[in-house]
């Protein structure tokens, strides 16, 4: 790699790499500039064939091109809420190309924002119905990315392997534990000194899709269960809005169950503007 960027006039600004023992895989990034205005087509092209040899599987991206996101959401907008500011600061670097919700709550903000708004009434007669022309938003949009920021609602396995790798959960639980619709109760009831949140990709099997990210908040015996849910949103804001920032980046690589996540580069979380 080194060396078909060095003889293309590239210099290397930052590099990651991760040999897995267990699998025998291993995974690289790097970050680079063009010295020379070679185009990404030309490296392409020219590292096939060592990328053939080694029996890589291989990508070249241009950091400066916006992925398309699609956001879906149901009533809870802090994860919405949050992305949006991010969104609109230039610390999450996308290219927002739609909201989608089962619910009219946030209809307001996001077409103030200048973002198309797409609601579908989702109920158990139409749901599939429903999924489909989700899906064509997806397809008409060219979206690289679905973020579920608190969507309600359990994907069909069609639309999950459709999307494989390119569909980020937050769940409003420090997984493995306490799963279920009300996990800040199971939490209390344990007397737990910890709650936190797990950001995914979505799988078939639900809340067991590779973890991206997580986080934990720091509880006491004095607080209650409306404090957990408090705390809760904040954390699960933060975690997601991660998630999202190295799956954007390129910084995340799928490794069986599991994901490797390398470090952002320099740079890649400074803001175009503060507020």
């Amino acid at each position: 790699m080194a060396g078909c960027l060095a003889d293309n006039g590239c210099n290397i600004t930052d590099s990651s790499q991760f040999d897995d023992s267990q699998t025998g895989n291993f995974f690289m990034r790097v970050s680079f500039t063009s010295e020379e205005g070679i185009g990404l087509d030309t490296l392409r092209n020219g590292f096939a064939d060592t990328g053939e040899a080694f029996g890589m599987d291989f990508a070249f991206h241009d950091e400066t091109r916006k992925m398309k996101v699609i956001i879906m959401v149901s009533r809870f907008g802090h994860c919405l809420n949050d992305l949006l500011y991010r969104w609109r600061i230039g610390a999450l670097p996308v290219d927002i190309v739609a909201v989608i919700s089962n619910h009219l709550d946030y209809q307001k903000p996001v077409v103030n924002h200048d973002i198309p708004f797409h609601y579908f009434k989702v109920t158990k007669e139409n749901k599939r119905e429903a999924e489909a022309q989700q899906m064509r938003i997806v397809e008409e949009t060219d979206a690289e990315l679905i973020v579920l920021a608190r969507y309600m609602q359990v994907l069909s396995d069609m639309m999950s392997e459709k999307m494989s790798g390119r569909i980020i959960n937050i769940h409003h639980s420090f997984l493995p534990s306490f799963k279920g619709a009300n996990p800040y109760k199971q939490a209390f009831e344990r007397g737990v000194k910890l709650i936190g949140a797990t950001s995914h990709y979505v799988t078939a099997d639900l809340d067991e899709g590779p973890i991206i990210e997580q986080d934990t908040v720091r509880v006491t015996h004095a607080q209650s269960p409306s404090d957990y849910v408090s705390l809760g949103r904040d954390v699960e804001s933060q975690v997601l809005a991660r998630a999202i920032h190295a799956h954007i980046h390129r910084r995340v690589f799928i490794n069986g169950n599991k994901t490797v996540v390398f470090p952002a580069s320099p740079g890649s979380h400074a803001s175009e503007r503060m507020g």
